[in-house]
């Protein structure tokens, strides 16, 4: 089982409610898993409630005034928390073993235009007949009331379910031990990146980087919260014919690698002998060629397996040796093969995706990876941190 998950913009949020049919965008100001890969990114100004929203209008004047009052996070004048409360309230949660299906109409009887997946969110339109009208993702339609939940309810699960995250925006970003631009630099983290949220203070937000907790100024990330969205029949069809596509030219090029007998390479011996294990044989291969090169320097910004490398410069570096071109890009990564669902479905050679890291699995529950320039490339437990997706190339 995989699901899609996209970000959406805050102007469109208001278009949404008014015509219960446009996709949104939105900049958040809420804080609160992310499969395959995404999520709804929620900020309204204070006052303006969602279901404020749900008539419909032909009135454009009203329409502009509506939009007009969703502002950036940084223009309200609340607090978080009540930008949290007025918000998620108004989010529409699955709570199911797997997913329930959205309906064209409050009936059993409607067509099926799509699934909201067990913690998926939608936002609420309207309410009739047991049955919830939500928007999420390009998907409008009805959810069994039963199987979700919203109001209240939804404030305190939001947070659970939800990943409060901060994108970097600047070319390098200097992570702190504490919120003050004399503390001493802990780590640096490049453009994009993505960097879990733990906590918030005036103008500096605590992240989770691969060094530890650390202290970043608001002023060069962009701040969001992400969840799970519905995903329509159309959007399931392309999503499988796509990673089919790029699983069979992941695949194809790899043995065009194998073939011209140029795959092979070795660096310092590693301290340990590791040896990959799992089903899939040229996830092996992947995870078994990376553990050569344990005990090789980490360098921020590198790419080189022998002479140093940073997180995604050496997924980038090991897969490149098998003819598969990745980003040198933590944050990309998350996108990249196809979704795999949790941790414990994870194969050798699947990137395993955290905040502002990622790392290759190589079985019975380890991964490898350049880890920080203290301890370079290493072998850890795959759980030893939050995983925010885990993606599979071949």
């Amino acid at each position: 089982m995989v699901r899609k998950s996209v970000k959406i913009t805050v102007c469109t949020m208001a278009a949404v409610m008014a015509f219960s049919g446009m996709n949104i965008t939105a900049d958040a100001a809420a804080s609160s898993s992310v499969l395959p890969s995404g999520g709804i990114e929620l900020t309204l100004a204070k006052g303006n409630k969602l279901e404020s929203l749900s008539a419909g209008t032909n009135n454009s004047k009203q329409i502009e005034s509506i939009i007009e009052t969703v502002i950036r996070d940084d223009q309200m004048d609340t607090t978080p928390e009540a930008s949290e409360e007025e918000t998620f309230k108004n989010l529409v949660i699955a709570q199911v073993n797997d997913y329930v299906n959205v309906r064209s109409m409050p009936s059993e009887q409607g067509e099926i235009v799509g699934k909201l997946y067990d913690d998926s969110v939608g936002l609420f339109i309207s309410e009739e007949n047991g049955w919830y009208q939500i928007s999420s993702g390009s998907v409008t339609g009805y959810v069994k009331a039963e199987y979700c939940v919203t109001g209240d309810e939804a404030v305190e699960l939001a947070k659970k379910v939800g990943t409060r995250l901060a994108t970097v925006n600047t070319t390098t970003l200097k992570v702190r031990t504490e919120p003050s631009l004399e503390a001493s630099v802990l780590g640096l983290v490049p453009l994009e990146d993505d960097l879990v949220v733990s906590d918030e203070a005036d103008g500096w937000v605590q992240v989770d980087t691969e060094e530890g907790l650390g202290w970043v100024s608001t002023e060069f990330v962009s701040l969001h919260t992400e969840f799970v969205e519905a995903e329509s029949k159309e959007e399931e069809a392309k999503r499988l014919a796509k990673e089919k596509e790029e699983r069979d030219r992941a695949r194809a090029a790899a043995a065009a690698k194998a073939a011209s007998g140029s795959k092979s390479s070795s660096s310092s011996a590693p301290a340990v002998t590791y040896a990959a294990s799992g089903d899939s044989e040229m996830g092996k291969e992947v995870a078994n060629y990376a553990l050569q090169f344990v005990g090789n320097p980490y360098v921020y910004g590198g790419s080189s397996l022998t002479n140093g490398t940073d997180c995604s410069g050496f997924v980038m570096s090991v897969y490149a040796n098998f003819g598969v071109s990745l980003p040198h890009s933590s944050s990309a990564d998350r996108s990249q093969g196809s979704a795999v669902d949790g941790l414990a479905n994870a194969q050798p050679g699947d990137l395993i995706c955290y905040s502002g890291h990622v790392a290759l699995y190589i079985g019975n529950g380890q991964i490898v990876h350049a880890s920080t320039a203290r301890t370079g490339i290493i072998v850890s437990n795959a759980d030893y941190k939050k995983v925010l997706a885990v993606r599979r190339i071949f």
